[in-house]
């Protein structure tokens, strides 16, 4: 392993192997596990990386102290889900480095959590004034604004009015793989733009063509090619992506079923809305039938009161008739 002030030049014919190495790469750094294995073994090349992201000459790193290293090739635990590199450098900045393809929908909150985590960093009695800078770096693989895509970005905390910056010690570093196009010249002039495309090689080929001229990626290059003749290493980082895999297709699934399930929701109070509406209908109709039997009740009187003084009228011209009759009138005439 090179320590970071350790070039790639003195190389074995094992480690001169990668310049000859041809077609597909196994497994390459847009790899969680892959990125935080080649940049854990080689300080030399995350020298160079950082270095480039933070616009500074190499030579003023002096020191790389990697915080949570993990053992090559050993199975990492389901519950290890994060595959950042957290380093201290020259003994003063804390970064946290981290490569995120996958768009959670979380990243912004997410990524500003972990760097209050360790910008809390102080310990009980310490000054305030003492508190370290810390630097959130995340390689993503998406658009983490889709109303503002940008290459490279740089957040800070600012004066909403004028934009005065606040402090310099509390920065989150967003770096889009997807939008190499909007690269600007600063990008390109600090080899940022030069990473992304090492990244995101697919052959050996277009890999050692990317590194070529620059020293610390060409060491870069040869610790993933040394990587990927480990089966070990290999192993685990299929496995990793695999879980990836796995955790998406569960999100998908989760994501299908809670849609249907808020579909099933609002066609059921669809329905429930259409049968209070028919149950309403359904009392006024009760209601109008109740009106109606009352009219059709009142009616029923009304007749049998009308047959009743038909009856007794029947019965008064009978009685005239009687009456006539026995006076000797004939009434039909």
């Amino acid at each position: 392993m090179k320590n970071e002030n350790e070039s790639a030049t003195s190389l074995t014919p094992l480690d001169e192997a990668y310049l000859h190495a041809t077609g597909p790469v196994t497994v390459g750094m847009t790899n969680d596990y892959m990125f935080r294995i080649v940049f854990q073994e080689n300080k030399y090349a995350l020298k160079g990386l950082i270095s480039s992201v933070l616009h500074m000459d190499p030579d003023n790193i002096k020191s790389l102290d990697i915080k949570n290293t993990v053992k090559p090739g050993v199975r990492i635990s389901d519950k290890e889900y994060r595959m950042d590199i957290l380093v201290t450098m020259n003994d003063n900045k804390t970064l946290c480095l981290e490569m995120q393809l996958r768009n959670l929908g979380n990243w912004q909150y997410r990524s500003l959590s972990y760097l209050c985590r360790e910008f809390d960093s102080l310990d009980h009695g310490d000054d305030y004034e003492n508190v370290q800078p810390v630097y959130q770096i995340g390689f993503l693989g998406f658009t983490l604004f889709e109303d503002h895509p940008e290459f490279c970005s740089l957040y800070q905390m600012r004066n909403k009015k004028d934009n005065h910056l606040y402090t310099d010690r509390f920065n989150l570093i967003v770096i889009e793989l997807n939008q190499e196009e909007l690269a600007s010249d600063e990008d390109i002039k600090y080899g940022i733009y030069k990473w992304v495309k090492l990244f995101k090689s697919k052959t050996w080929e277009e890999l050692n063509m990317v590194a070529q001229g620059n020293e610390y990626m060409a060491s870069a290059v040869k610790s993933m090619y040394l990587s990927n003749e480990d089966y070990n290493v290999i192993k685990v980082a299929r496995e990793r992506e695999e879980f990836l895999r796995s955790q998406a297709y569960k999100e998908r699934k989760i994501a299908s079923l809670t849609a249907e399930v808020a579909s099933l929701s609002d066609e059921n109070k669809s329905l429930s809305n259409e049968n209070a509406s028919l149950s309403n209908e359904n009392a006024s109709l009760s209601n109008e039938i109740s009106s109606l039997s009352d009219e059709n009740a009142s009616l029923s009187n009304e007749i049998s009161s009308l047959s009743n003084e038909n009856a007794s009228l029947s019965n008064e011209i009978t009685r005239l008739r009687k009456i006539l009759k026995d006076k000797g009138i004939d009434a039909d005439n």
